[in-house]
């Protein structure tokens, strides 16, 4: 990172210079910037633009947004934004065109210096980018980029630094295009995760003489390592599925420094002929199937910082003449040896001989070309006869289809965002494939496994029937805000309550069950858990004809959060330490459906009534979700026509979480007060006095004062009036809540048993 940081400095400084000499912006310049800000859907960062006279090359530049102008023309572009691509649901909305965006862009034709980080841009990269004829440096990176690098990027001859990290590009390879004719003045390459897969080709990158950085980490390449430009200082090749042994080339490349070629395949011995290299100081070649002994007389180069060969499959001992042995001068140098079969005396973690001696993935794979060649006739044969079957059965699939082609377009246009050709995960549409296979991106999303939860399952129409009764008026429970709740009891004993959706005639049954199917993947502890779902189509086979949809939850009968926290009797309301509980339960269930599974649920309706508490004290949510498959009205923030399940920011969940935290640590009377107020008279709870006139009584017998002033504190910033984008992550108010709750553990541990309760 520190010779990146270094690479670009030039750069930057070449810009710094220029701006002084900045003029007055040309109208049509001014124009397009402000274009641009409308593409943009008016970021918060680009307010000051629309500032009547305003010079916007004499702004002060900041870390979010830069300018700088030569003779009255745009030369450098910088905004940053704040919508990372980790959130695969912050994008701009669904009238975002790519393509209309890189034609205004176009229009700054001097431009040399364009950086749009954390924008939520989305789409594929179009051909026309190479329209930018004069630009040098080229950043994109953490928006939602799909598709395949635009073949005409290889005209563009005067780039010298292109970063396209964290984003969804997803072709089988690099295009052969980008490299011929090559970018001859490319110094850093950057395609950091992204969805690259198949082959490298071998000598492709080598034609890229002037190439310093490259970081080709955390795709899914599965080709031989590729070769490297003579002059490389920087090449990260981790994680991704390359084979095959270290190329002898790499050990002529006497500038490179820093090497990473850790969690891939690579096999052969340790590479001395490298690991001696004048200049490399950082060197990681761990996780991989390197296998034999460490050569006796291995020699390090003498800037050799870092080397790490661990989780291998090395065996034999560790020479004492070996410069792994770090002694004396070579003390400063950390070396990594566990996870292999060495039999050293130093104090690092091996396996027994008989781990390393197992064939390594890649040697299996090149024995097992005899036998797959052999078998080449008998596939092709057999590939033959699908594909005349296959050919058979779609003329009849096309007389069938047109009798449903007209509905099925009209789904597609509810599940798919248009222009969408390879499903990446963005935020305004689910495709069939991803409603089908979300996948999980965060480790809390295993957590449902851990404890216990019961699969969801589909249920029977006359399953439900007879445990409620036919749903007669006794096991009526009330009305929610989605549709009628009963009480039943299954076959097996055990107790359910079964909301009965408000039909839909917008979704198919295939559509459905499609969407039922993604909800039942929120599996959280802090989650009323979704038992099964059952769709009511009357026993009609017309998949357009839906009855009636019914959700089939646990049954949590110990009541809803407000009313333990506003519990009358003495000793019935929930002290401090218990309330802090409930809460921090309910954000990690909100911060499991923002982040757990990809897209996101956002807009849950956070209200303490939605939050039961089981028999165990444990805080549940319900009501999460739901809005995927009902017709509930637009959000307030719903300004592009999405449902709220689709939107793309979590402000409103923030918000609501706010008042929660707000009515656990007010009074009844006075959480009955207008939300405008309360938050005001909360931002002056600075001292004893002025919090007894606010903060419930039990809150105040029972909470440390740092504790409290800790959640008074997140609990203002969450209702803040002030602009959204200001508001706390769910990862601050978690921090927040849980310092609260040490800190709080921590004083009742010091007070008398009889003051704790």
């Amino acid at each position: 990172m520190m010779v990146r940081c270094l690479l670009l400095l030039p750069l930057v400084l070449t810009w710094s210079l220029l701006s002084q000499s900045t003029h007055q912006l040309q109208p049509s310049q001014r124009q397009v910037l402000l274009q641009l800000r409308k593409h943009l859907e008016y970021p918060t960062q680009l307010e000051a633009w629309n500032t009547p006279g305003a010079d916007l090359c004499y702004s002060t530049p900041s870390r979010m947004v830069n300018i700088s102008c030569q003779d009255n023309f745009v030369t450098e572009l910088t905004i940053m934004g704040d919508k990372p691509s980790s959130n695969s649901n912050q994008t701009l909305s669904s009238t975002f065109s790519m393509d209309s965006f890189v034609a205004t862009l176009a229009r700054l034709t001097s431009l040399r210096v364009l950086s749009l980080v954390s924008l939520g841009i989305w789409g594929p990269l179009p051909d026309k980018i190479h329209r930018l004829s004069s630009l040098q440096h080229l950043d994109l990176s953490s928006n939602h980029l799909f598709g395949i690098l635009p073949p005409k990027i290889s005209t563009m001859v005067k780039l010298q630094t292109l970063i396209l990290d964290d984003n969804f590009f997803n072709h089988t390879a690099l295009p052969t295009s980008l490299f011929d004719p090559p970018l001859s003045n490319l110094t850093v390459l950057s395609l950091r995760n992204n969805k690259f897969r198949g082959p490298l080709l071998g000598n492709s990158l080598e034609a890229l003489t002037k190439l310093q950085v490259l970081d080709l980490s955390v795709n899914s390449f599965d080709s031989d390592l590729p070769l490297l430009p003579k002059g490389i200082l920087m090449a990260i090749l981790s994680n991704n599925s390359f084979q095959g042994k270290i190329p002898r080339q790499y050990s002529q490349l006497t500038q490179l420094q820093h090497l990473d070629v850790s969690f891939n395949e690579i096999v052969g011995e340790v590479p001395a002929s490298v690991v001696s290299l004048s200049n490399i100081r950082f060197l990681n070649l761990g996780s991989n199937m390197l296998s034999g002994p460490i050569p006796n007389s291995l020699r390090c180069g003498q800037n050799l910082q870092f080397v790490d060969i661990s989780n291998n499959r090395l065996t034999g001992g560790l020479p004492s003449s070996s410069c792994l042995v770090t002694t004396g001068s070579e003390k400063s140098r950390l070396v990594k040896l566990g996870g292999n079969c060495l039999s050293s005396s130093l104090d690092r973690q091996q396996y027994p001989q008989s781990y390393c001696m197992e064939l390594p993935v890649a040697v299996a794979r090149e024995q097992s070309q005899g036998r797959r060649s052999r078998s080449v006739g008998v596939i092709v044969g057999v590939v033959a006869a699908v594909v005349a079957m296959v050919a058979l059965l779609g003329l009849g699939f096309v007389v069938v289809g047109r009798k449903y082609c007209f509905r099925e377009v009209s789904e597609r246009h509810l599940l798919h965002k248009v222009g969408v050709q390879d499903n990446p995960p963005v935020a305004s549409g689910f495709s069939p494939e991803l409603l089908s296979t979300a996948r999980f991106i965060t480790e809390v999303s295993k957590v449902g496994d851990s404890q216990g939860l019961p699969a969801c399952r589909s249920f029977g129409t006359q399953e439900l029937k007879k445990a409620t009764n036919n749903f007669d008026s006794s096991t009526f429970l009330g009305q929610g805000y989605y549709g009628k709740l009963y009480k039943g009891r299954l076959e097996d004993g055990t107790q359910v309550v079964i909301r009965c959706l408000p039909t839909s005639k917008k979704y198919t049954t295939r559509n459905l069950k499609l969407r039922l199917d993604l909800l039942a993947k929120l599996r959280h502890p802090h989650l009323v858990c979704l038992l099964g779902h059952c769709i009511d189509n009357g026993g009609s086979q017309d998949d357009y004809r839906v009855d009636q949809v019914f959700l089939v939850y646990e049954h949590i009968s110990n009541g809803n959060l407000q009313t333990h926290l506003f519990e009358e009797s003495p000793g019935k309301a929930l002290n401090w330490s218990e309330r802090l509980a409930a809460v921090i339960g309910v954000a990690k269930a909100v911060h499991f459906l923002h982040t757990g599974v990809i897209p996101g649920f956002f807009n849950n309706r956070l209200k303490t009534h939605n939050i039961l508490v089981n028999e165990h004290g444990m805080a549940k949510l319900g009501d999460y979700g739901l809005s995927i498959v009902t017709d509930e009205p637009r959000s307030s923030m719903d300004n592009e026509g999405l449902g709220s399940w689709q939107t793309s920011k979590d402000e409103d969940d923030i918000h609501g979480f706010g008042f929660i935290l707000l009515q656990s640590l007010t009074s009844n009377s006075v959480s009955a007060e207008r939300d405008e107020f309360l938050a005001q008279k909360l931002a002056a709870c600075t001292s004893q006095e002025s919090r007894a006139e606010l903060i419930n009584p039990t809150v105040l017998a029972t909470a440390s004062q740092e504790s409290l002033a800790t959640v008074i504190s997140i609990t203002d910033k969450c209702i803040s009036p002030e602009s959204a984008s200001c508001r706390p992550s769910f990862e601050d108010i978690l921090w927040n809540l849980q310092y609260a709750a040490q800190v709080q553990a921590t004083s009742d541990e010091q007070r008398p048993a009889d003051l704790v309760s």
